[in-house]
């Protein structure tokens, strides 16, 4: 065993749950097509996953075309996955804690086929050069390279993350480029690596819309209503720290008084909302992701 730093018994859980991500993405990669919902995508991701044994560590996001990442849907969502689009689907598994987290771009328009690509051949690069004391600014400037070898940007504002237990971003991030940076990476972390590409005449970052479809539970505060706790006590013990979909609250509350409750918690700031990213000048953007673990030799692919 490579990884001495992380105890066996928590380290089969990482695996288990790197198994189960990779097995849905792959079903998810076959289940992508023109007209269908995005939320069946979604709830086929999140159900197939609980089926192996797993619970999803966030919600899964189907995001398309400009639409870089965060995008899961809201109840009763009627958007469809339309004609000649680039759909990246990311999914999160754990199992007792433990993360897994991957994603693949489907592209269903050949003109943009170099974006998916040119963001697989930068995950492979990552892979090989992922190694203890490896510097993060040498990271970055790497998977920039990559990126542009294809003549396309990376996307600047978004990173891979290291992951610790009930923590999807764990303090440490890998950028998609250059990055000054004291900062090396060591044996026994755990990493989502996953370069974002779009095309050479965009921004090459992501700015925030104003809609939000997945949220986390931050910290307990006092609720004005019976409703507002009850549900809050729902999310804590059902998600703790990780993220969640609205979509996984019906029937916690009366329907009636769902709305008002959630509203008063994302006032009080009891809950936190991750807002949708999207390209800043409206380019397609692609996307490659698996999770590693760190050994004394390189990486470890768990996905």
């Amino acid at each position: 065993m490579l990884v001495m730093s992380i105890p066996e018994e928590d380290f089969q859980k990482y695996v288990a749950a790197g198994n189960i991500a990779a097995k849905v993405r792959e079903q998810m990669r076959r289940a992508v097509s023109e007209g269908t919902l995005v939320i069946d995508i979604c709830e086929k991701a999140e159900a197939l996953i609980r089926e192996s044994g797993g619970k999803p560590a966030f919600p899964c996001n189907v995001s398309i075309n400009e639409v870089a990442a965060h995008y899961s849907s809201p109840p009763l969502d009627k958007k469809a996955i339309p004609e000649n689009s680039i759909v990246k689907v990311d999914v999160g598994v754990h199992v007792d804690g433990y993360i897994a987290d991957t994603a693949v771009t489907v592209c269903l328009d050949p003109e943009h086929e170099n974006l998916t690509r040119a963001a697989e051949e930068a995950l492979e690069t990552a892979i090989k050069l992922l190694r203890p004391g490896l510097s993060i600014a040498r990271f970055g400037s790497a998977i920039q390279k990559s990126i542009q070898k294809w003549g396309l940007k990376p996307i600047s504002n978004l990173t891979g993350h290291k992951i610790s237990r009930f923590s999807l971003h764990a303090g440490k991030a890998l950028p998609n480029v250059f990055h000054l940076s004291t900062s090396r990476v060591k044996v026994g972390e755990i990493y989502a690596v996953e370069p974002f590409v779009t095309t050479s005449e965009a921004a090459g970052r992501v700015i925030r819309a104003r809609e939000a479809y997945i949220f986390r539970f931050v910290k307990r505060k006092s609720s004005k209503t019976e409703h507002a706790k009850q549900l809050l006590n729902y999310i804590e013990k059902n998600f703790r720290t990780l993220p969640f979909s609205e979509r996984w609250l019906d029937g916690c509350v009366p329907s009636d008084y769902h709305s008002a409750a959630f509203s008063e918690l994302l006032s009080s700031k009891s809950l936190m909302a991750y807002p949708v990213f999207t390209e800043a000048s409206g380019k397609r953007v692609a996307q490659a992701e698996h999770t590693v673990v760190i050994t004394k030799d390189g990486c470890r692919v768990l996905t």
